[in-house]
């Protein structure tokens, strides 16, 4: 767990300076958006966190002896990048190209009848391809085809709950942080290092979000999911733990496309003062 910690820390702490380097660079009419109070804010800021994961993981390579090939080491960086710069494309060509498209499943199916590929149908199939592919390249998956399915998709689904609770300043960042870290302690394993620096990226980043300066994106809020995701498959190593994590992942998904899940924060009085601690709404 102290390395989960340091994790967080360092990728806090990077994530924020990248965001003070190139918050300019990110003033472009492509990612220009209007936030629910319509105020103009920029989106796609999520990039930043695989930016974060690959210099702190290069810098850690540098440390660790170039002729000292730690396997456990390098496959979990080489997964975790996976998963960051995979989720992290697929969210951010959504962010640009997805605006005023229907959302949800449904409005993706919707799309496909017409005879069109919409941009969130197209991450919806590539992300279950970086979740398989992240298991692959992590050895999660038991070394069964079934287990590589199932865990493929609990990256997956998991990158796409992610996805869904952003829907208000810091939301996506707060619930997902709070689920790694429960996630992580259930672990208590040194595995989680370098997922624990792409979160602490995004906590890093919740500043701006906060003031209502920058948004993640599905850029970000994906990445953040996905994390929990490869935190849970380490948490629950046991296939009978497998399948419940990744039922509970489906019923949220699902439960998505009937139930609003702002309506239920704004519902219960902890989960709304936690959604707004710290931002303008109250």
């Amino acid at each position: 767990m102290i390395s989960t910690a340091i994790g967080l820390l360092i990728g806090g702490l990077v994530g924020a300076g990248c965001w003070w380097l190139t918050s300019d660079a990110f003033g472009v009419d492509a990612l220009a958006r209007t936030n629910y109070r319509g105020a103009p804010v920029v989106t796609g800021v999520g990039i930043l966190i695989p930016v974060t994961v690959v210099l702190v993981v290069a810098a850690g390579r540098l440390v660790i002896a170039a002729d000292d090939v730690i396997v456990s080491w390098d496959r979990l960086a080489a997964g975790t990048f996976v998963a960051a710069a995979g989720f992290c494309l697929l969210g951010l060509f959504d962010d640009v190209a997805g605006v005023g498209q229907s959302g949800g499943f449904r409005g993706h199916v919707a799309s496909l009848r017409h005879g069109r590929v919409s941009s969130g149908m197209l991450k919806l199939v590539g992300g279950a391809a970086v979740g398989i592919l992240t298991v692959s390249v992590l050895q999660q998956d038991n070394g069964t085809v079934v287990g590589l399915l199932r865990d493929g998709a609990t990256v997956a689904l998991a990158a796409n709950l992610g996805n869904l609770f952003d829907r208000a300043p810091g939301r996506a960042t707060k619930f997902t942080a709070t689920l790694f870290v429960v996630l992580a302690a259930v672990a208590a394993t040194s595995w989680l290092f370098v997922p624990a620096v792409a979160v602490g990226a995004g906590v890093g980043l919740l500043a701006p979000d906060l003031r209502e300066k920058a948004m993640l994106g599905d850029a970000g809020s994906n990445v953040m999911g996905a994390m929990c995701g490869i935190a849970a498959l380490v948490a629950f190593p046991a296939a009978p733990a497998r399948w419940i994590v990744l039922a509970v992942l489906v019923g949220f998904n699902l439960l998505s496309e009937a139930v609003s899940f702002s309506a239920v924060i704004d519902a219960v009085a902890p989960l709304r003062w936690f959604d707004r601690l710290g931002s303008q709404r109250r």
